[in-house]
């Protein structure tokens, strides 16, 4: 197998789909193109989990999805039909939720710092006993306590008991304990555990610590030496105490292995320096879906978005806002561990100026050599903004430019995520000027990529970051590709979406104009879409945005206005007709952006993931509803028919999109020696803005963006792109042209996009 991947396949195992049922898409993945399986992580997750990023036995495969035993048939499988294996790993953080089920934090609950595990967890002790926030929000909620079996019991929660401890009442016994079970309203402000962001069902871990990482990664390490595992994916690396450190290790263990890492990267960042092969493509699903964007159209929805919620707020006021409110408020309980390592000082004046650092901090987290820029950058803004906090600042960040210092190790892991839990889950949620820009990697601020950006984007990743993994869609984005794709084309009818959203917001109001502008673009992007699953995402759109429900404090009553609303979409006959006739109008040149932004992804420089069930058009939002079941046996019916000679219409059963996939995906894994660099390809005429075109050494892409425009402007007449070989052949079609000037008329008659190669490779690849 070749140490790095041609492709992968996303795969969200899980209980009810185990890997006894991966293995049976081995077949179908290989005749898609994929060359590598690429798997939600299987090591043993909190009983039930269904994402499986909460292990709580890192020796083991997950029993719900079979165990051992069916790892290693997956492994036979996947290597019967000729394809390799990446893996999905979480070094930073373990599942606490139910402590009976973690070994190692049960031991470390029944011990306390004598336990064997203790260096495991990155516990603050010196802080007093480990804080369990369990408890109803009730004064007597201890009374619900009960000693059972030697254990303490509060509901459904289980813990242990010290040795020598188990005598008396149940409050009692728990007044004993290494532990203390508290309010759970107090889990953001007090808690003495490191999280996995702000939940503390996920207590971070210290793999910094040579002998943990070895217990945490031993079965894993098994699987590569036993050559079972080609490829790695490294979840979160910013929360570690040292990423550089761990990959460096990583890496040593693994030194044939392809290796990526989730790095979310902002606007213009660059990848540090580490021994990896890229990230998880977050960077390139940035530049790619903005390609489709009309930046012209900016004014206009800057307008309209001022206009429907009553406030001009800038991009960068809002994230400052929504980012300090993080750091206070869901992160208190890490602010308050970071205070207390500048003792000298006044401990609230510390705390308001760490978290107006955190604040203003440019990117999740600053790395040498550029972690410098971004901190002065961080310091500068604070300064500006808080300039009753001057002098703290000034020592607090000499503290942080202090590489011994112990608020330098933990400062950086505070701002990923306050800048995680501050943005990307509360600031999409209530910046809706044009929600299709609202996505983890994304800059809302940008509005839209011009070819000539994408170009330098994908020519430097060729040269830099050539195997980095590309994506369109991932377990963790806001909202499905395809509907992205369609949200899009809104950029090219500006006015018109004033006209319809206006009329639709002053015919059913809510509360919350923002969130309301953001749930008739989300309805618009996935129409038709269940109602139950409109109702879960605007339930959580609204609670994620804290701006009038929470999770915290749900209200009821504005909640109860939400629901109708989506009601409302579909018992008014007048308001769903009305819906679905905007929705079809803007679904044809939808479906040509997705495929143009998926062929764009798939032939770019880098390694190409399909996310499960994207291969048909797919219109997932954010999750959980990105993590429903795929009805496979449609999608071999459908490849089975396109190889036996259909050629579909761009039509409503996203068989072309499974055409530009799979022949994409095929030319890559067949013919590599056609990926090999990386050239723009000028059009020619008066539409060559509506065309782009790359050369990556024999394989050339040509994709159309703003179709709306293209249309009104008169279609493709005499543009042309010009070809480096004389007779190639479009691998969507399967017609073959000579000469090097394509009339685009021609060439993107029947689909929106193309993909040629010379007609001798293409033959002899077939």
């Amino acid at each position: 197998m070749p140490d790095t991947p041609r492709s992968t396949y996303r795969i969200q195992v899980r209980p009810g789909f185990d890997l006894d049922a991966t293995a049976e898409l081995a077949g179908y993945l290989a005749a898609l193109g994929v060359t590598h399986l690429y798997t939600a992580p299987l090591l043993t997750a909190t009983p039930g989990s269904t994402h499986g990023y909460d292990v709580v036995d890192h020796r083991a495969v997950n029993p719900q999805l079979g165990g051992e035993a069916a790892r290693a048939r997956l492994v036979r499988a996947l290597r019967a039909a000729g394809l390799g294996l990446v893996v999905d790993i979480v070094p930073n953080h373990a599942g606490v939720a139910r402590p009976e089920a973690n070994p190692a934090w049960w031991d470390v609950l029944r011990r306390g710092r004598d336990s064997a595990y203790a260096r495991w967890f990155d516990i603050d002790w010196d802080r007093g006993r480990l804080l369990l926030p369990v408890l109803a929000d009730t004064a007597d909620a201890l009374d619900d306590l009960k000693l059972v079996d030697g254990e303490l019991r509060y509901h459904e929660h289980r813990f242990p008991v010290a040795d020598g401890t188990g005598d008396g009442t149940p409050r009692q016994v728990h007044d004993r304990q290494h532990y203390e079970l508290v309010n759970w309203r107090r889990g953001d402000a007090e808690l003495t555990y490191r999280r996995f962001f702000a939940v503390s069902d996920l207590a971070g871990l210290r793999v910094e610590d040579p002998e943990v990482f070895d217990a945490t990664h031993a079965e894993i390490l098994r699987w590569v030496d036993a050559g079972e595992v080609d490829g790695i994916r490294v979840d979160h690396p910013d929360g570690l105490r040292d990423p550089a450190g761990y990959l460096a290790r990583l890496r040593a263990a693994a030194p044939q292995r392809w290796l990526v890492v989730e790095k979310i990267l902002e606007y213009g960042e660059d990848l540090p320096d580490w021994p990896v092969d890229g990230t998880t493509g977050y960077d390139a699903l940035a530049a790619v879906s903005g390609l489709f964007v009309d930046p012209d159209a900016e004014p206009e929805f800057t307008t309209l978005d001022g206009r429907l919620t009553g406030r001009h707020t800038s991009w960068a006021d809002l994230t400052h806002a929504t980012k300090l409110e993080a750091a206070t408020r869901l992160l208190g309980a890490e602010l308050t561990r970071l205070a207390a390592l500048v003792p000298e000082l006044p401990g609230e004046q510390v705390r308001a100026a760490l978290a107006e650092l955190a604040a203003c901090f440019p990117v999740y987290r600053g790395y040498p050599p550029e972690g410098a820029r971004h901190l002065a950058a961080a310091r500068s803004e604070a300064g500006r903004r808080r300039p009753d906090l001057t002098g703290v600042l000034d020592a607090v960040t000499a503290r942080l430019r202090d590489p011994g210092h112990e608020l330098a190790a933990r400062f950086p892991q505070f701002t990923g995520a306050v800048m995680a839990k501050g943005v990307e889950d509360t600031a999409y949620y209530r910046w809706s000027r044009f929600v299709a820009l609202n996505e983890v990697g994304g800059s809302p601020a940008h509005f839209g990529v011009p070819p000539a950006e994408l170009h330098r984007f994908a020519a430097t990743r060729h040269v830099r970051w050539p195997a980095s993994m590309t994506a369109l869609s991932t377990h963790d984005t806001k909202r499905g590709e395809d509907v992205r794709a369609r949200l899009a084309v809104l950029s090219e009818l500006p006015g018109r979406w004033a006209e319809r959203v206006a009329d639709w917001m002053s015919r059913a109001p809510l509360a919350d104009p923002a969130l309301a502008h953001l749930l008739w673009q989300t309805a618009v992007g996935a129409w038709p879409i269940e109602r139950e699953r409109l109702h879960g995402y605007a339930e959580k759109a609204a609670r994620e945005a804290s701006v009038t429900t929470s999770w915290a404090d749900p209200d009821a009553a504005f909640e109860h206005e939400l629901h109708a609303l989506v009601d409302r979409m579909y018992d008014d006959p007048e308001l769903h007709a009305q819906i679905t006739a905007f929705a079809a109008e803007i679904t044809p040149p939808g479906w040509s952006n997705a495929l143009g932004q998926k062929l764009v992804q798939l032939a770019m420089p880098g390694v190409p993931d399909v996310y499960q069930g994207t291969e048909l058009w797919e219109n997932s939002l954010v999750d959980p509803d990105n993590r429903r079941p795929v009805d496979f046996a449609v999608r071999r019916d459908m490849l089975a028919r396109l190889d036996a000679g259909w050629r579909p219409a761009v039509a409503a059963d996203g068989a072309a999109k499974l055409l530009v996939v799979s022949r994409t995906l095929r030319l890559r894994r067949d013919r590599p020696d056609l990926f090999g660099g990386y050239r723009p390809v000028p059009a020619r005429g008066p539409a060559a803005a509506h065309a782009v075109a790359f050369d990556r050494g024999g394989a050339v892409a040509v994709t159309t963006r703003l179709p709306l425009r293209l249309a009104r402007s008169g279609g493709w007449r005499d543009t042309t792109v010009s070809l480096p070989v004389h007779q190639c052949t479009d691998l969507f079609t399967g017609r073959v042209y000579s000469g090097s000037e394509l009339l685009l008329d021609d060439l993107l008659s029947t689909y929106p996009v193309a993909l040629l190669a010379p007609t001798d490779s293409v033959e002899a690849a077939a």
